[in-house]
């Protein structure tokens, strides 16, 4: 049952990665909450699998995804430079800023994060353009940011960097290509270091390295890559709006279940 689940949350996860543009993160993490926590893994630490893992499973979904993005020229690589080395040294430190947190600490943050996305979506806020994209030391301080929260909570960071370049004058097709090509090393820096801070929690019933439960990232994946270009279609033929308001109202309700605790 718990391998169907598995499945299931990555067909999902994809589903709506490809159908709404919004990160697998944010379903992924807490259904691996709750099943990590059925399945009996230590309360301290439910969280920072399910953080970890999730980041796991973003790596082969972001590679199929900048590939489609990079074909149809809507990648931005000179943001993408600018941006990775602060991507990559802000995920190592929100790893490890993440390990020295308790997990219902963790869960309280991610939920109030749910809420926002889902606020954020019902009422179909989008940032403005205010100026050009900043040099590289503006890049730099960029990335660490939205490196540094999106491995805190397990997602991709396109929630993060979309706004931020869009806010740079930057289109919105080259803007979710180019969040979608970061989310490549958010997801690498910051699955190295769930798997280097957790390294102290051993295995939790099946193969894992340090915070990272490969059981669920590898069928999470196998079903969340194929599916995202399913979502991606099925998103010319289905009411797009009424899908948005709906999957933010489900984030609304996940996001008060994380603040009450997992």
């Amino acid at each position: 049952m718990d391998l169907l689940t598995y499945l299931f949350t990555g067909a999902i996860a994809g589903l709506m990665a490809g159908l709404l543009g919004i990160g697998g993160g944010l379903v992924i993490v807490p259904a691996l909450a709750l099943l990590f926590a059925s399945q009996g893994f230590a309360a301290d630490s439910v969280m920072h699998f399910a953080l970890g893992s999730s980041l796991a499973t973003i790596i082969p979904t972001s590679i199929s995804s900048l590939l489609a993005h990079h074909r149809r020229n809507s990648v931005h690589w000179q943001a993408v430079r600018g941006l990775t080395p602060g991507i990559l040294a802000g995920a190592l430190a929100g790893a490890w800023l993440a390990g020295r947190i308790s997990s219902p600490g963790l869960a309280l943050l991610f939920g109030i994060f749910e809420i926002l996305v889902a606020v954020h979506l019902l009422l179909g806020i989008q940032a403005g353009a205010h100026r050009i994209l900043p040099g590289s030391a503006g890049l730099g301080v960029a990335g660490a940011v939205i490196g540094t929260v999106s491995a805190i909570l397990g997602i991709g960071g396109g929630t993060l960097s979309v706004p931020f370049l869009l806010w740079n004058r930057v289109d919105i097709r080259t803007a979710v290509g180019t969040a979608a090509t970061c989310g490549l090393p958010i997801a690498l820096a910051g699955a190295a270091g769930f798997a280097l801070s957790g390294w102290h929690a051993g295995e939790q019933g099946g193969p894992a390295t340090g915070y990272i439960y490969w059981p669920a990232v590898f069928l999470i994946a196998l079903a969340s890559v194929p599916l995202a270009p399913v979502g991606a279609r099925l998103a010319h033929y289905l009411p797009r709006k009424t899908l948005q308001r709906l999957f933010a109202v489900i984030l609304a309700l996940i996001g008060l279940k994380m603040t009450l605790g997992v």
